[in-house]
C-alpha cells in the first residue's frame, strides 16, 4: 500500500468513526493519533477519561482512536490527518511535527517530565524456561541465537532497542564507540527478521513462532506473557534505557476545531491517579510516585540511562544513527554485504 494510500484510507476511516460516534450520540469527538503498542491501553483509558468529562463538564466525548507506527503518524498529521493530540514513540517525531509549525516548539514544557506521562524501557522476551539462557545483552550476540527486533526505520520501539543497544556497549568498562559498531553489527548479524513495527515483531516472534528471543518494549513484553504465561518469560538485563513515549497538542488542529480545552484535559488526565494505575495496569511505568509504589512488584529493577545521556537531543540522534548513512546504515550494510 502506498502512502498516499495510507493517508486516504486513514482520511476516510476517521470520516467513517466521526459519522458512528455523532450517530450514536456524543456531543462532541476527539481524535488521538498513537502509535501501535498502545493499542490496549488506550481502550481501557479513553472510556475513562470519556467518563471523568462527563462528570465534569456534562459533555459526552466519543474518542476516535487512530494506530500506526509513529514515524507514519507524524507524516500524517503533517499532511492533514485532523488529529487533536498524538501519543507518540519517540521525542524526535512530536518534534517533525513541531519543525511544520502543527505543535508549539515548546511542546516539552507543557506538561511534567518533559510531556512524557508514563515511561518504559527494553527488554528480552523468551520463550518459556529460557532454553538459550539469555540473561544480559552478551548473550544477544551468541552464535547460533536468533534476534527478532523491528526496524528502527521505520519503528519508534525499535529506535529504543538500538539505543539501548549502543548505549550497553558505549557505556560498559573499556566500552569505545568502535566497539559499539562492532556489537551493533554482531545483534543485527544475529537478527532473524526485522519487521516493520514493534507490534509486527512480537507477532513474528508470538504467532510465527521465529526466532530464540525477541528484543521488545517492556510493556509489549509483559502483554505477551500475560495472555501466554506458559509459553513466554521476560529477562530483564542489567542496563536499559528510559524509554519515554512523549504526549502533544496538535495547536493549529484544536484551535480549528475548538477543542483545546477538551484536547488539554485529555492530556492531563493521563497523569491523574486513574491515568496511571492505566497506565501501569498495562505495563507501562508510572511517573506518579504514589502510583509507582502501588506497582513496584511488578517491575524488575534495573540500570537505566537516558538518551540524553548520550547526546544532547533526538535530532542528533537521528542524524548520527538512522538518517540515511547513519550508524544503523553502516553496522546493517556490514551484516547486508557479509564483511
Amino acid at each position: 500500500m502506498t502512502c498516499l494510500s495510507k493517508g486516504l484510507l486513514r482520511t476516510v476511516l476517521a470520516a467513517l468513526l466521526i459519522c458512528v460516534a455523532v450517530a450514536a450520540g456524543a456531543d462532541t469527538t476527539l481524535t488521538n493519533a498513537s502509535y501501535t503498542a498502545t493499542k490496549e491501553m488506550f481502550a481501557a483509558y479513553n472510556p475513562a477519561f470519556a467518563r471523568y468529562w462527563k462528570a465534569k463538564t456534562g459533555e459526552s466525548v466519543a474518542i476516535i482512536q487512530s494506530h500506526a507506527n509513529s514515524s507514519t503518524q507524524a507524516s500524517l498529521v503533517n499532511n492533514g490527518m485532523a488529529a487533536d493530540v498524538v501519543t507518540l514513540s519517540v521525542p524526535l517525531d512530536v518534534d517533525e511535527i513541531a519543525s511544520n509549525h502543527f505543535v508549539s516548539e515548546n511542546w516539552k514544557q507543557r506538561l511534567p517530565q518533559g510531556s512524557t506521562p508514563y515511561y518504559s524501557t527494553i527488554v528480552f522476551l523468551v520463550h518459556k524456561g529460557n532454553p538459550k539462557s539469555i540473561k544480559d545483552w552478551p548473550d544477544l550476540v551468541r552464535w547460533g541465537v536468533q534476534v527478532v527486533m523491528s526496524n528502527p526505520k521505520s519503528s519508534g520501539g525499535a529506535r529504543w532497542s538500538h539505543l539501548a543497544a549502543w548505549g550497553y556497549a558505549l557505556r560498559k568498562p573499556g566500552g569505545t564507540e568502535a566497539s559499539a559498531r562492532d556489537y551493533l553489527k554482531r545483534l543485527y548479524n544475529n537478527n532473524k527478521v526485522l519487521e516493520y513495527t514493534a507490534r509486527g515483531a512480537s507477532n513474528t516472534f508470538v504467532n510465527r513462532k521465529e526466532g530464540d528471543v525477541m528484543v521488545s518494549w517492556e510493556n509489549e513484553a509483559f502483554q505477551v506473557v500475560a495472555q501466554y504465561p506458559e509459553l513466554f518469560q521476560i529477562v530483564v538485563p542489567s542496563v536499559s534505557v528510559v524509554a519515554e513515549p512523549p504526549v502533544a497538542v496538535i495547536d493549529k488542529v484544536v484551535d480549528q476545531r475548538g477543542s483545546r480545552k477538551l484536547a488539554e484535559a485529555y492530556l492531563q488526565y493521563l497523569y491523574s491517579a486513574e491515568g496511571q494505575s492505566i497506565a501501569a495496569s498495562h505495563f507501562y511505568r508510572p511517573t506518579d510516585p504514589a502510583v509507582a509504589s502501588q506497582y513496584e512488584k511488578q517491575f524488575t529493577p534495573l540500570k537505566l540511562f537516558k538518551a540524553v545521556d548520550l547526546y544532547k537531543d533526538w535530532q542528533t540522534i537521528d542524524r548520527v544513527h538512522f538518517q540515511d548513512g547513519g550508524i544503523f546504515d553502516q553496522v546493517y550494510d556490514q551484516y547486508r554485504n557479509g564483511s
